[in-house]
């Protein structure tokens, strides 16, 4: 394809489905990836130039698969933002160890696995973008998130690792931290009392997200957090 490719790996409903949006409007071929085909079939359908695959973010050789599937039949990949993330809740008395790792492979190994999928690519080509998409659980545990929290913090400090490694190669890895409820259907239903302006809507994280992957060169952020103006941090 003669359009850059974006693959957004954790295509659901609300932030993935936003993203793939974005960057298509950019002018991006999106490879859609998800373990089911609900979004990504139907939006494959909608968007030009937009391919679906079946990937699960907690299987290495099945992310491998995909990625291999990817470069043949939509080229090199220029965009991975990796959304992919597992939320199991509790505390380290009520969380299981299965629970515990199910949270470390899909939040950090999955993301392991997919960057190096895109990385050489990347480096021959002189660029690339690395979108990792983390949450308050990067920066600090809550009592009900052993597992989720471990999970997120392994991410960031591993987007942290490979940014330091490959910013002097052209590729700009970054982490985006959500701060804040995501303006979903569940969400609404759940906190009915709550006004429009306490949730975040996914086409404005989306475009955070592309305007992080714009940035030029001399001025690169590693680490940036988005939340709602009325959030009590």
């Amino acid at each position: 394809m003669s359009k850059p490719v974006c693959a957004v790996l954790g295509v659901g409903p609300g932030n993935g489905e936003a993203f793939a949006r974005r960057f298509s409007e950019g002018g991006h071929a999106v490879a859609l990836m998800a373990r089911r085909g609900d979004v990504t079939d139907p939006l494959a359908a909608e968007l030009p130039d937009a391919r679906a695959y079946r990937c699960d973010a907690a299987d290495a050789g099945d992310i491998e698969r995909c990625f291999a599937e990817i470069r043949d039949e939509m080229g090199k990949v220029e965009t991975l933002i990796y959304n992919a993330g597992s939320g199991i809740w509790g505390s380290v008395e009520e969380v299981s160890a299965e629970d515990f790792e199910t949270c470390w492979r899909i939040n950090a190994h999955g993301a392991f696995v997919a960057s190096q999928q895109v990385i050489p690519a990347m480096k021959a080509a002189g660029g690339g973008n690395i979108v990792m998409i983390g949450a308050t659980a990067s920066r600090r545990g809550g009592p009900n998130s052993a597992a989720f929290a471990a999970g997120k913090a392994a991410q960031r400090s591993l987007a942290e690792s490979m940014a330091r490694h490959l910013w002097s190669a052209g590729i700009h890895v970054s982490l985006v931290i959500i701060d804040g409820i995501i303006d979903l259907e569940r969400t609404r239903a759940r906190m009915p009392d709550k006004p429009d302006d306490f949730f975040m809507a996914p086409a404005d994280i989306a475009e955070t997200v592309w305007q992080t992957s714009r940035q030029r060169r001399s001025a690169w952020s590693f680490e940036v957090e988005a939340r709602p103006f009325g959030e009590n941090w």
